[in-house]
């Protein structure tokens, strides 16, 4: 009788303490954020409209600093060590961090909360006044629950929105009682949007703060069929100016043409001969470099999901370049004609032949391409071409001189970077990732486009991860900038699912 006393009260006592531990568990990280976002969704858009108010153009100084000053305060207010990382003639890094748990690894979050210049005729509104629209009106009369509400600005989608969902995820573990399994940073930079001329002195001049086992890059857009994805590496960029000669003053096209040669029809025939219709660079050996792609990107870009006819049909293109999808076209080297100055301009021609000729070009670059070897393919070429190569506008003699003469100035740039999608990192980071989204994650190889991934990894030789989460319609560096709420709050999710769950031996 007093054994099954003992077992009775050790049975009860058994249970009091199992319906303790449930009841102070704490809930699901997924279902914990979401209910934070749903709760504080007000709050969430009114920091972020506040913090989007303010002007943030890369070369408006004293706004950049006001941008640096608030981000500072939104910070330090969320119990974060903030730091104001300088070089001179650069606007600040603000550096944040949390104390450290040496028993855990660190992760280094980057986005950038500089923008692009804005002409504010070709605005809808005013790109400093944050307007909210949805299918049931603009303003106080739009529906935030709305699937396709969005917030007007200017980087509203490059790059505010990644900062802000960063905070709010850090907010919603923190509501949640969830630690995070990181140490993490943020790194918040002030002139990707110039270039980040001084980056690479901010990265060599402060090497112990920014000791990291993993950089996040949280810019660019989310895949095109609005699924997450992690993008594993960038392109590389370099840009170049080439001017070809004419007469040294405008010429009537009558008396002359056919006679003095015209500099617009020189340089449209010599990009021709680098490029085909097809997008195929034609200079010889540009591609020997060219890494072979890993088995794992090869199955990587058998699982992105084919969108090549529903941006064909909503961009209205008759017919696309190259023989295969566009994240597999991504994954080569590229040769871009931004445009063509030279003569006239305006609605009126002159009919004359003009002095002079600019092409604007940009190379986007893959591994293992650097802007040095390209330089010098293209240099290479242009003198097999026949053409005399100067790097300043030249003399009257030595148009004389030069039958064929081009001006070159090369631009600033900087190689791709690419992390390796089958290292145990990537795997704990796309694992993470999914505790969040499931399968509907798009596994990209590489970004189209370029950032400055490759300085980090060249400083740190830590790998390096792609986190965008804005639509891929957000209109980024043009006019009518914006960004869909509920990309807004999946950023959110996403970004806590990988605080809460991202782990690695």
């Amino acid at each position: 009788m007093r054994m099954r006393r003992h077992l009775t009260v050790t049975f009860l006592f058994s249970v009091t303490l199992l319906c303790s531990a449930q009841q102070s568990k704490p809930p699901a990280l997924n279902d914990a954020v979401r209910a934070y976002i749903a709760q504080h969704r007000q709050d969430i858009l009114r920091e972020f409209e506040e913090f989007l108010a303010i002007p943030n153009v890369a070369s408006d100084r004293d706004n950049i600093q006001k941008n640096a000053e608030a981000l500072s305060s939104m910070l330090k207010k969320r119990g974060l060590q903030v730091q104001l990382l300088s070089v001179e003639n650069a606007p600040p890094v603000v550096l944040a961090a949390f104390p450290a748990d040496s028993s855990k690894h660190t992760v280094t979050f980057y986005a950038h909360y500089d923008g692009q210049p804005v002409n504010k005729a070709e605005w809808k509104q005013d790109p400093w006044q944050p307007t909210l629209t949805s299918r049931s009106g603009t303003g106080p009369s739009a529906n935030i629950d709305d699937p396709e509400a969005r917030i007007y600005a200017r980087s509203a989608g490059d790059d505010k929105n990644s900062i802000i969902e960063l905070l709010a995820a850090l907010d919603a573990l923190q509501w949640s009682r969830i630690p995070p399994s990181v140490n993490l940073k943020f790194f918040f930079e002030g002139e990707e949007e110039a270039g980040s001329p001084h980056l690479a002195t901010i990265l060599q001049q402060y090497p112990l703060a920014l000791r990291s086992d993993l950089w996040v890059i949280c810019d660019g857009p989310a895949n095109q069929n609005g699924d997450p994805q992690l993008v594993f590496g960038s392109r590389g960029v370099i840009t170049l100016q080439l001017t070809a000669f004419g007469p040294n003053r405008p010429l009537h096209s009558g008396h002359y043409g056919n006679w003095a040669p015209n500099p617009i029809i020189e340089l449209a025939q010599l990009v021709a001969r680098m490029r085909t219709t097809d997008g195929e660079i034609t200079i010889p050996h540009f591609n020997d470099p060219v890494r072979p792609m890993t088995v794992a990107e090869q199955n990587a870009l058998k699982n992105i999901p084919n969108v090549d006819q529903q941006l064909r049909v909503e961009m209205a293109l008759g017919r696309i370049e190259g023989h295969g999808t566009l994240a597999e076209q991504i994954m080569k080297p590229g040769l871009n004609l931004d445009r063509i100055e030279g003569g006239g301009s305006g609605p009126n021609p002159t009919n004359s032949i003009p002095s002079w000729a600019t092409a604007y070009i940009d190379f986007r670059l893959v591994p293992n391409q650097t802007p040095e070897i390209v330089k010098q393919q293209v240099e290479d070429f242009l003198r097999v071409q026949g053409y005399f190569l100067a790097n300043r506008p030249p003399t009257a003699e030595e148009r004389l001189q030069h039958p064929r003469l081009l001006q070159v100035v090369w631009g600033a740039g900087y190689p791709p970077q690419r992390t390796a999608m089958e290292q145990p990192i990537s795997q704990a980071f796309i694992a993470a990732a999914k505790t969040v989204t499931g399968n509907s994650l798009v596994l990209l190889p590489t970004l189209g486009g370029s950032t400055p991934s490759f300085l980090f990894e060249q400083q740190f030789n830590k790998p390096v991860i792609g986190l965008p989460t804005a639509n891929y319609d957000d209109n980024q560096h043009a006019a009518n900038e914006n960004l869909k709420l509920k990309n807004l709050w999946d950023g959110i999710a996403l970004f806590a699912g990988v605080f809460g769950k991202l782990e690695w031996k």
